[in-house]
């Protein structure tokens, strides 16, 4: 299933500020990984996460029907896996069927719920977890990885096929990717602690209001309506509405 683009967008049309942005985006990762040896630690934390959280926002817009009217087009501006961890595929169906749920917040209808059905299982602990502000951005990453690994590890003998669909292109890409850091004297440890890391934590900070069970539909969605540097960062996703 496609995010429909919009109708109003003439042929040929294309949001050439976003197609600016995901080459800034590339273009500032190709140049954060190849001078790694000549940037402090610090900065290459920061800048390496803000990147990597600035590529998944990237991302959530080309499944939205951006930068073009071409879901072939959008899908290569988003797809290049740099995060390591999450195929675009797997993200995708997922994020349409956030957005297609009549019952936003839902565990068992909502498949980027952040509530869980039964107390007491390890599930429920995480989530409790990540409802710290602490939580979510120290041990969020590891959790969220961790959660997805195993729900597509289950997924594997129910749909192989798709499952394979799904991880071959991207293990491929994410193959490229650490030929590309060997080639640039990265080692994978430092890669996944100056980029994987604060970035998946940095787009789990997004998320970490943007969602709340109540009676009434329309109050489920939050919306931040100012967001200083981080409206930047989100993609203006912090005027979230759904």
């Amino acid at each position: 299933m496609r995010m429909r683009n919009s109708p109003r967008r003439p042929q040929g049309w294309v949001e050439w500020p976003t197609m600016l942005l995901a080459a800034t985006i590339y273009g500032g990762w190709f140049a954060l990984t190849y001078w790694h040896a000549a940037i402090p630690g610090v900065v290459l934390f920061l800048a390496g996460g803000w990147i990597s959280a600035w590529h998944n926002s990237l991302q959530h817009e080309t499944i939205h029907g951006h930068p073009t009217r071409s879901p072939l087009v959008n899908t290569l501006v988003g797809w290049p896996p740099i995060n390591l961890w999450l195929p675009y595929e797997v993200y995708f169906r997922s994020h349409v069927a956030h957005h297609s749920t009549r019952k936003t917040t839902d565990p068992f209808d909502d498949p980027e719920s952040k509530y869980v059905a039964s107390e007491g299982t390890v599930l429920w602990w995480s989530e409790r977890v990540q409802q710290t502000l602490l939580g979510r951005l120290v041990l969020g990453p590891v959790i969220v990885v961790a959660r997805t690994l195993v729900e597509e590890l289950a997924r594997l003998p129910k749909e192989p096929v798709q499952f394979l669909r799904d991880w071959v292109p991207h293990l491929a890409g994410v193959a490229a990717i650490v030929l590309w850091l060997n080639w640039c004297g990265l080692d994978l440890f430092s890669y996944l602690l100056c980029f994987v890391y604060p970035g998946t934590s940095l787009s789990l900070l997004r998320s970490h209001a943007e969602h709340r069970s109540d009676p009434d539909p329309a109050r489920r969605a939050a919306t931040v309506e100012r967001g200083g540097i981080f409206a930047l960062l989100y993609l203006n996703n912090n005027l979230h509405a759904a």
